[in-house]
């Protein structure tokens, strides 16, 4: 399996682990990402392969906005629930700006060879990682 195989066939496999009340997402992918988004496609969980050279594989959830308020806004609201994401999803969690005024909560773990087994282990992980963050989302921007 190529990682453009890989990337394409996530949604599908991450969607059909998620609960009933999440299921309804939209994605979009290239070679060495997905995208899986509610609302705003700029807002979105991502799996990204930062390449054999690194070694390593994101899973996260990107504010992106263009509007680096809106990003960092959501930054903040993040920061204060860290605790629990860290108790839930692991101590390897991080929250942070990064790009562009961009930022991001998420966890980065090695790259395997990408199979049939890396993909169900990596969509079951995103789909944990949605069912946690997915609620805190919705809290810190109602406030």
């Amino acid at each position: 399996m190529t990682s453009s195989q890989f990337m394409q066939a996530l949604p599908a496999a991450t969607r059909a682990l998620l609960p009933a009340g999440l299921q309804k997402i939209r994605s979009s992918h290239r070679s060495w990402l997905c995208q899986l988004y509610y609302r705003d496609p700029r807002l979105h969980y991502e799996v990204w392969n930062l390449g054999p050279q690194r070694g390593r594989l994101e899973v996260g959830l990107h504010f992106e906005s263009r509007d680096r308020a809106v990003n960092a806004r959501l930054l903040t609201g993040f920061s204060r629930h860290m605790a629990e994401v860290k108790a839930t999803l692991g101590p390897q969690w991080e929250a942070e700006p990064w790009d562009r005024g961009w930022s991001k909560v998420y966890e980065v773990a090695p790259l395997r060879p990408f199979s049939d087994e890396f993909l169900q282990a990596t969509a079951t992980r995103l789909a944990e990682a949605m069912t946690v963050l997915q609620p805190i989302w919705d809290s810190v921007s109602k406030s």
